[in-house]
């Protein structure tokens, strides 16, 4: 009997040993490190602000505190480093990046051929949950979200894969708008820029955080209108000002399912992944410092200070999401893909 309770305290003891042995062998190997942290976007936008603040903080967080190098890879709507991670990139948890939701999306519903696949890329987390929106300057011709069934808006865009393509496009096939979307446009900043220049009179599927973040002066100017948001959901505080929801204006059950199915890319939000095939134990390590970098009360500020909305959510919980889209039906599938191809106006 003796024997017995001695062999199972000895294999107790190797149990509770084992974490503290991984995480020895995580520091171990980040010590002394450079971690590359790719970003998807032209710097000064957005998603650069997200990416460079956790950036920030994060190296604090992994195992052996590596320094943590953000840079920027902007290209093809986030697609162009979503194939760099899953083709390229070293998979032993020394780069990761931060990319567009609609990369999640697009090899399933999107109209781009793509490199990758990223129901097989690993998920760190998402920043926060987004809400995208049609913003338009005040002196474009419509009133209220119905007049755009009536009147041709011209659009500000990235590329196919993009939000600020890919929501219009689904407007235009599903519900009727007229918006004419002019792609071409490297990230949110040169968007803007168009927008405020006169180039184009509005952009679409741009995220509540994004303008916070570039343009929280377009909100109290009374230069530019929040047209509608294209959502499910809606933003708490859009919601109280009775902005309405494109969802809204489905008229059956299937273009509300293609629009589920389409809008399920905002609770990805910010997305950070990483390759295929980065070991376990690195990736768990990796995954709780990104969730403990966000609770980090410095940060916290910081992203206050930034107008940066931070509401984390875990990489288990994205990549649920992830595989729970990418198992949806083929016919709600078939008809998403169909409503996200931009037909010129």
């Amino acid at each position: 009997m003796r024997g017995l309770i001695s062999g199972l305290m000895t294999l107790l003891l190797l149990a509770l040993a084992h974490p503290a042995d991984a995480q020895d062998a995580v520091a171990q190997f980040y010590k002394g490190k450079q971690v590359k942290l790719y970003i998807a976007s032209t710097p000064g936008g957005g998603y650069d602000s997200y990416g460079r603040l956790v950036g920030q903080y994060i190296g604090k967080y992994i195992p052996g505190n590596p320094t943590v190098v953000p840079q920027n890879m902007p290209g093809a709507g986030g697609n162009r480093l979503a194939a760099y991670l899953y083709n390229v990139a070293p998979k032993d948890g020394t780069e990761f990046g931060i990319i567009f939701p609609g990369a999640v999306l697009d090899p399933l519903i999107g109209t781009q051929q793509v490199q990758d696949d990223p129901s097989k890329l690993i998920y760190m987390g998402s920043a926060n949950v987004e809400t995208f929106l049609c913003i338009l300057r005040s002196d474009a011709p419509v009133k209220t979200y119905e007049d755009v069934f009536k009147t041709q808006i011209t659009l500000a865009a990235s590329a196919a894969g993009g939000s600020t393509v890919d929501m219009p496009a689904l407007e235009n096939n599903l519900l009727g708008a007229k918006w004419r979307v002019v792609k071409g446009y490297p990230g949110s900043r040169e968007i803007s820029l168009a927008v405020e220049q006169g180039e184009a009179q509005g952009d679409c599927g741009v995220g509540v955080s994004s303008i916070e973040v570039e343009h929280p002066d377009w909100q109290t100017s009374g230069k530019y209108k929040v047209l509608v948001q294209e959502t499910n959901k809606g933003h708490p505080l859009l919601n109280s000002l009775h902005i309405p929801l494109t969802y809204s204006f489905a008229k059956t059950d299937e273009q509300r399912a293609v629009m589920e199915l389409a809008y399920s890319q905002e609770v990805f939000g910010r997305p950070f992944v990483m390759p295929p095939s980065v070991p376990q134990v690195r990736v768990d390590a990796l995954r709780k410092a990104f969730m403990d970098a966000l609770k980090d009360k410095d940060l916290l500020a910081q992203a206050k200070k930034q107008r940066l909305d931070i509401q984390p959510t875990s990489g288990e919980e994205v990549q649920q999401l992830v595989a729970k889209v990418y198992g949806m039906p083929a016919t709600v599938v078939g008809k998403a893909k169909e409503a996200l191809v931009y037909k010129s106006q």
